[in-house]
């Protein structure tokens, strides 16, 4: 493997629907105009990163960083772990990751979600670590629960966790979601949907990892994240990766 790799050409027909009528917010926010592409800046390029100096010990353990180890959150305790890899499946090193996503029962805490579901006082929903040399990362959390939205008469998302991924300039950060292996409301869900070709969709799905589970404590998962290529992780705000 060596940095003179084939080039892989982008494949933007894989590219999830901007406008997706099951999807009621994208007819409002989707592009009408065709996009326009533009020279990145030096500062986009050279600017400051944030947060990759300021990491604490609990911040990749969403168990407890929300008390500073004083309590712990309610719910399944799970284990969610894998690689950060270029589109030649390098590793990806010193990248900062971070996740947020809703408690047990499927609330965030934000002043906006008024789902009845109860908040847990010992979860916050977010945490942050930075890929070691092998590109490698991995968080500790609670399996995050199902909850109702205001799109159609009876829409649920599924279990899912958010991620951010920070590279080494400004204007390098991608985001997108993490789902569960077996879950049903994933093929219900509009705005998986938006992701036709179901390849790309199953990137988003991470599989049970019992080989990396443990006993009578906690459940696996590994989701790994392709920056580019054939492999590639699906992105929110940028399809074609970094």
């Amino acid at each position: 493997m060596t940095d003179t790799a084939a080039l892989m050409p982008r494949r933007r027909e894989v590219h999830p629907d901007p406008y997706f009528l099951d999807y009621k917010t994208s007819i409002t926010r989707s592009p009408s105009l065709p996009l326009l592409s533009m020279e990145s800046t030096p500062s986009e390029e050279t600017g400051p990163r944030f947060g990759h100096n300021k990491l604490g010990a609990l911040d990749n353990n969403l168990i407890s960083n929300f008390t500073q180890g004083k309590a712990l959150a309610v719910g399944e305790r799970i284990r969610v772990h894998g690689r950060v890899l270029d589109e030649t499946g390098r590793p990806v090193p010193h990248t900062l990751v971070e996740v947020w996503q809703a408690n047990a029962g499927g609330r965030y805490r934000h002043i906006k979600d008024t789902y009845f579901a109860p908040l847990d006082p010992n979860f916050g929903g977010c945490g942050r670590t930075i890929t070691d040399e092998n590109g490698y990362y991995e968080f500790m959390t609670i399996r995050p629960g199902a909850y109702p939205w205001p799109n159609r008469a009876n829409d649920w998302r599924p279990m899912h966790i958010h991620f951010s991924i920070f590279g080494h300039a400004f204007g390098q950060r991608l985001i997108s979601q993490m789902y569960f292996q077996g879950d049903p409301l994933i093929d219900l869900c509009p705005i998986a949907a938006t992701v036709r070709d179901r390849s790309q969709l199953d990137r988003l799905v991470a599989p049970l990892d019992m080989q990396n589970s443990r006993g009578m404590d906690y459940l696996a998962y590994k989701f790994d994240i392709v920056l580019r290529g054939r492999r590639q992780t699906m992105f929110e705000n940028k399809p074609e990766g970094m």
